[in-house]
């Protein structure tokens, strides 16, 4: 009876072995399944975090193209600035230069108005008492005739050196009269001719505005504007007087004339 005892409690404790060894067993596959299940969940994590590591990748190239290309549009715009910058000191130059040019072309203007009003106040001058002497000559002359006809109703014999005198006397006057014919003709004249410079100077004034507007647009046209003034100058009427004498100098272009 011992050894049956015995053996069922060898049988009672390979069971509770077993048991235990089969309990271990589940807690270690519950384990396993949760490692893997771990493990799935990490790896998909990992999965996840490289997709996104690709995406941020992506986004930091294609955030490197954009700064690359806005560099270059920076660059370009850069160069543009400073090719503007350039052109606008240049054309602030042009404009400066225009505008000394226009004042001293208004000065020039100005000191050939002045010139001009002078020589008008000459000229009228000159042409009233151009006028007081013609009357004075013809009043002379009518005075000779009248002592001529008396002097040829006398005694022709005792008169001839006194007529003599007054036909030299009225020769001489004649010749002044006709100088002063001259001289008045050649006044008009001459008025006339500064009629037309005037005219002209106005006309270059205005030539010359439309000129200047379109050199602060194009500076090109400056040069057009050089010769179109040298070739008013070339052409220009310059008048000296002598007012003792009442002469008239024009110089026209390279030749000159006596009035």
């Amino acid at each position: 009876m011992a050894l049956p005892s015995t053996f069922e409690e060898r049988l009672q404790q390979m069971e509770v072995t077993l048991s235990q060894r089969l309990s271990l067993l589940q807690i270690e596959k519950d384990l396993q399944v949760a490692k893997s299940q771990l493990l799935a969940t990490k790896l998909s994590s990992l999965r996840r975090m490289e997709q996104r590591r690709l995406l941020l990748e992506r986004s930091r190239a294609e955030l490197g193209f954009r700064i690359l290309a806005a560099r270059s549009e920076i660059d370009a715009l850069e160069a543009r600035y400073h090719a503007a910058a350039r052109e606008i000191r240049a054309v602030k130059g042009e404009i400066e230069e225009v505008e000394l040019r226009g004042k001293e072309r208004d000065r020039w203007y100005e000191t050939k108005r002045l010139e001009m009003e002078e020589f008008k106040e000459m000229r009228t001058r000159f042409v009233a008492e151009s006028r007081e002497e013609v009357e004075r000559l013809r009043n002379l002359v009518a005075e000779l005739k009248s002592t001529l006809k008396d002097l040829q109703s006398k005694d022709g014999c005792s008169a001839n050196a006194e007529i003599e005198a007054a036909e030299a006397k009225k020769s001489h006057l004649l010749a002044e009269k006709e100088k002063l014919d001259q001289k008045l003709a050649s006044a008009y004249r001459f008025r006339t001719l500064l009629q037309k410079q005037i005219q002209k100077m106005f006309c270059s004034q205005n030539k010359e505005g439309e000129i200047n507007a379109r050199m602060a647009i194009d500076g090109a046209e400056g040069d057009q504007e050089n010769k179109a003034t040298d070739h008013d100058k070339e052409e220009e009427v310059v008048v000296e007087v002598d007012v003792k004498g009442f002469f008239f100098f024009l110089r026209f272009g390279g030749e000159v004339m006596a009035i």
